[in-house]
């Protein structure tokens, strides 16, 4: 028996230390594609001051009043696409993630995933990692590019529950790696091979990024800067003379002006010059979701062929394939030196 151990109190609550652990986070998902959900997940995340740079008392009645008396019904309906057996593929893919990279860190690392919206939250996912004797974490938001309304979010909620702590762990967060050669070689690798599975030859590669309001950028977020580079380092790490690659913006809401050119029109904007066979990719997600399949790879298939394309491809993002995964046990390896 130790010093420390003849000296602690009977009645002394067992307490777990020493460890390390990680937390994976993703933006969000509602619990189920139904109505009532879809509307508690958007009340959150429109919510969100990062989210909607509007100022409160002029956005919650606009969001109250019409947000969410109209769109829940709407985007319930394309969550049912998609929605699997595991439950929505967001969720289910980082969930996946995680437990990959458990198994490649071993015991020396506690891992655990949480969504940014919705559940599993941050607040409680932190505590559950102190719980098991976590006392150093690192928070790894899962957003290759930087964006206020994504990482920097991230941080927010994970500061909220630490201000409410009376032992905080110490935190570490993972940077953004849009520029990364661990990320840009697993696009390329995943992309690449991807590229080569398919069973026509396209003559465009669309690399659709999430978009943003203009202003953003304006106002200093490096986000597009960052999509850029992405795009630029991807398409020479490819080295594809096969087929041209361009870079576009999705996810427009509302009336402001967002970052262009927009993913859904330049689909139609190619079809009508005379692109037959079209291949979208969509490398600033790093698991597919709403976003991507059905946005995307449903959505974007219809304006391409109906606006007179041919042949239509909407590739996976990296998810839990072992690109992606040897990039992210590689990013995590190296934030977590002096630690493990």
């Amino acid at each position: 028996m130790t010093w420390q151990e003849q000296n602690v109190p009977r009645d002394h609550p067992r307490v777990r230390s020493g460890r390390v652990g990680v937390l994976l986070v993703n933006l969000g998902t509602p619990d189920a594609p139904d109505a009532a959900s879809v509307k508690r997940y958007l009340a959150e995340f429109l919510s969100d001051p990062r989210v909607v740079e509007i100022p409160r008392l002029a956005w919650q009645p606009i969001l109250r009043g019409l947000v969410l008396t109209t769109r829940p019904k709407k985007s319930a309906h394309a969550y049912r696409q998609v929605w699997t057996e595991a439950g929505s593929p967001l969720a289910a893919i980082t969930a996946e993630q995680a437990a990959s990279l458990q198994e490649r860190l071993g015991d020396a690392v506690r891992v655990r995933w949480a969504m940014r919206y919705g559940r599993p939250a941050i607040g409680d996912e932190l505590q559950g990692l102190m719980d098991e004797g976590c006392e150093r974490i690192l928070l790894a938001p899962l957003y290759p590019q930087y964006c206020a309304a994504t990482t920097a979010t991230v941080v927010d909620k994970a500061a909220d529950k630490l201000r409410k702590m009376r032992w905080q762990p110490a935190l570490r967060t993972l940077p953004p790696y849009h520029d990364d050669p661990l990320y840009i070689d697993a696009l390329a690798r995943d992309v690449g091979a991807q590229l080569d599975a398919l069973d026509f030859a396209p003559e465009v590669l669309l690399l659709s990024f999430h978009g943003m309001p203009e202003r953003t950028l304006h106002l200093g977020d490096p986000y597009h800067c960052h999509c850029r580079k992405t795009a630029r380092l991807l398409e020479e790490a490819l080295g594809r003379t096969d087929l041209r690659i361009n870079t576009t913006f999705q996810s427009r809401f509302g009336r402001a002006k967002w970052l262009e050119p927009a993913t859904d029109r330049t689909l139609i904007a190619e079809a009508h010059k005379g692109t037959k066979r079209l291949v979208v990719a969509a490398p600033g997600f790093s698991a597919d979701c709403l976003e991507t399949l059905e946005e995307l790879a449903i959505q974007g298939r219809d304006q391409f062929l109906g606006a007179g394309g041919e042949r239509f491809a909407a590739l996976a993002c990296l998810n839990a394939r072992e690109p992606g995964m040897d990039m992210l046990e590689a990013l995590v390896r190296r934030e977590l030196a002096g630690w493990i």
